[in-house]
């Protein structure tokens, strides 16, 4: 084991693979020199060349059609997003062609293409640059979406991703990419896709977070603990495929499940995930399933607006609690 930053179990990862496979290269705005908004890919074309780590113009329609293009011709591009935000700007390009080729296709074609990049709250960066998308993305099929909270996991999905042939939204975190972990030095670690991760064990309550919100969850399940509430907390590190047997096992131990993410409440991934247990465990529950995610409103640029609009560790608290002494 390695202890090390998010951000460099990404580069890590993403310079073994590609002198694993030379197929890979990796093309976004600003990652030759500067490496990335967050450093993300610093250091890179000194090893790799301007071959295989390029600078693309800002136009994220442009180079995310490439990329499926040259993911159709046989290599392995990752493309590098500034801000996931700007998916929207490469719809067409993602959700109806890099998605649905291989259906259309008969299996004769593939696309095995990475889209990853940083999205969400903790830096003011306002409406257009905060937000987080991947409940659009898990509901077009064809695409896998992974969302690690750890450098370990971030390790994990993104070796699993790179050796994988789907197209891939890999979403990564601002705020994450600070944070320090072990990770294993294994050159071979990968962690599959459709495996949660039960972060902690419990028996009153089960959380279901994502992103920030794994450690905000644990940070309160550790002080419910005090109080004699016995929490247990699972990551589904992947939403698409989603680990649905950890989940619904748990809550038919616990008899109560909250869902939280930073995503909006409204139609997001928590909404899935509430009715998946509604419909698989609904006879073990003991009080309705309770969902945590940001107001139905664009994020502020102010600091205390943005929390505002997020869940906080309290809310969190409030809704263990409610569906405890329900």
């Amino acid at each position: 084991m390695t202890r090390k930053s998010y951000v460099n179990a990404i580069r890590d990862v993403l310079a073994e693979e590609m002198r694993r496979d030379e197929r890979i290269f990796i093309m976004g705005e600003d990652i030759e020199t500067l490496g990335g908004v967050f450093g993300a890919t610093k250091g890179l074309v000194d090893e790799f060349g301007p071959e295989r780590v390029r600078n693309t113009p800002i136009s994220e329609a442009g180079f995310v059609g490439a990329g499926v293009g040259a993911a159709l011709a046989g290599m392995k591009p990752v493309v590098e997003l500034m801000y996931m935000d700007f998916t929207f700007v490469a719809a067409d390009q993602i959700l109806n062609q890099a998605a649905k080729i291989r259906y259309m296709y008969g299996g004769k074609a593939e696309v095995p293409l990475i889209i990853r990049g940083q999205q969400g709250v903790g830096r003011g960066n306002a409406a257009t640059h905060s937000q987080s998308t991947e409940a659009i993305f898990m509901h077009i099929p064809g695409l896998k979406v992974a969302m690690p909270s750890t450098p370990a996991d971030a390790a994990g999905l993104l070796r699993a991703a790179l050796r994988d042939n789907n197209p891939i939204m890999f979403y990564e975190h601002k705020a994450l990419y600070a944070t320090k972990g072990e990770v294993p030095d294994d050159p071979d670690f990968v962690i599959p896709f459709g495996q949660a991760n039960v972060v902690k064990e419990g028996k009153d309550v089960t959380i279901i977070a994502t992103h920030l919100y794994v450690n905000k969850s644990l940070s309160v399940a550790k002080k419910l603990e005090a109080e004699g509430i016995s929490v247990e907390v699972i990551d589904p590190r992947t939403l698409v495929p989603l680990d649905t047997e950890t989940i619904v096992n748990s809550v038919k131990k616990t008899g109560r499940a909250v869902v939280v993410h930073e995503a909006h409440k409204n139609a997001g991934p928590g909404a899935e995930i509430a009715a998946t247990i509604m419909e698989e465990a609904f006879k073990y529950l003991d009080a309705p399933v309770l969902r945590l995610g940001a107001k139905s409103c664009p994020l502020p640029f102010n600091l205390n607006l943005e929390n505002a609009v997020v869940p906080q560790e309290d809310d969190i608290e409030k809704a263990v609690k409610a569906v405890l002494y329900k």
